[in-house]
């Protein structure tokens, strides 16, 4: 019996082992391909992370309190243009000392302890006028106010266009807009506010009102009643009058002018009409 060649043995043993290594690497592929494939996980991964980080963030910072940012951008740029800031004091004639929280902003009166404010932060007049005036520049610009300084404070002008419907207490949905933007600036002012409402010389008498006198006092309370329950307005900080046609603006001699003495104005007032009007200190002079 022949014996096998030993050459073909060996031939026989490389075509094994080739077979065997290409095994081998294709599985090797596979594997390295199959892994390669599910590293689009991580990528994806990360991605929804960085989407939730983002929408977190821009949730918190929709609940930014704008009163907080607004006064720390008011000392930010005092502490950086102090001269500026001075210069316009000078110019609006209000006291030359930097407002404090605890102290009463135009008469530097110390406030006992809780009466600072709900914020912890107090504004002159010049700067409630100042941030009223940028955050409702769109209503002063379509003449649905008007905001003024006078010798009993600063005086916001509410106009009944737009506010109310003709006889009516009920407030309009852009007039409750422009009350919370007031509303929370008034949180940033310790001064009393009186809330006054007016109306023009036309005799009025319907199943709700039989005089200008309780449209104009129903009016007022419904302002005061709004700023207390929605803007937060501290109660013992505010009231309410009505005037019905005897303290117009302008003389009721025509529709214009009646149109601008139908009104609701809400007046901050300053320290020396304020304590003029305490009816705990009138009967001690």
């Amino acid at each position: 019996m022949p014996r096998p060649d030993p050459r073909k043995r060996d031939t026989t043993t490389a075509q094994a082992t080739q077979v065997v290594e290409r095994r081998r690497r294709r599985l090797r592929r596979v594997r390295t391909e199959h892994s390669n494939h599910e590293r689009w996980l991580v990528s994806y991964a990360d991605f929804v992370t960085l989407l939730f980080a983002f929408f977190t963030t821009m949730y918190a910072m929709s609940h930014v309190d704008a009163q907080k940012l607004s006064a720390m951008v008011s000392s930010l740029h005092i502490a950086f243009d102090a001269k500026a800031a001075s210069a316009m004091q000078q110019k609006l004639g209000v006291n030359q000392q930097l407002p404090v929280a605890g102290d009463d902003v135009l008469g530097r009166n110390p406030k006992p302890a809780g009466q600072v404010g709900p914020k912890g932060h107090e504004m002159s007049l010049s700067e409630v006028r100042a941030a009223l005036t940028r955050e409702l520049h769109s209503a002063i610009q379509n003449k649905l106010l008007d905001i003024e300084r006078d010798p009993r404070g600063l005086v916001i002008s509410i106009r009944e266009a737009g506010s109310f419907a003709t006889g009516s207490a009920d407030l309009s949905s852009e007039a409750t807009s422009v009350l919370l933007q007031i509303g929370q600036t008034l949180n940033e002012v310790g001064n009393q506010v009186r809330v006054e409402g007016h109306t023009d010389d036309v005799p009025i008498h319907t199943a709700k009102f039989s005089s200008n006198w309780q449209l104009s006092t129903a009016r007022a309370t419904n302002v005061v009643e709004f700023l207390i329950g929605q803007a937060s307005v501290a109660p013992s900080r505010i009231s309410a009058a009505g005037y019905a046609e005897y303290r117009p603006r302008v003389p009721n001699t025509s529709d214009a002018n009646r149109a601008l003495n139908r009104r609701v104005d809400i007046v901050i007032l300053n320290p020396t009409t304020s304590k003029a009007e305490e009816p705990e200190k009138a009967g001690h002079d």
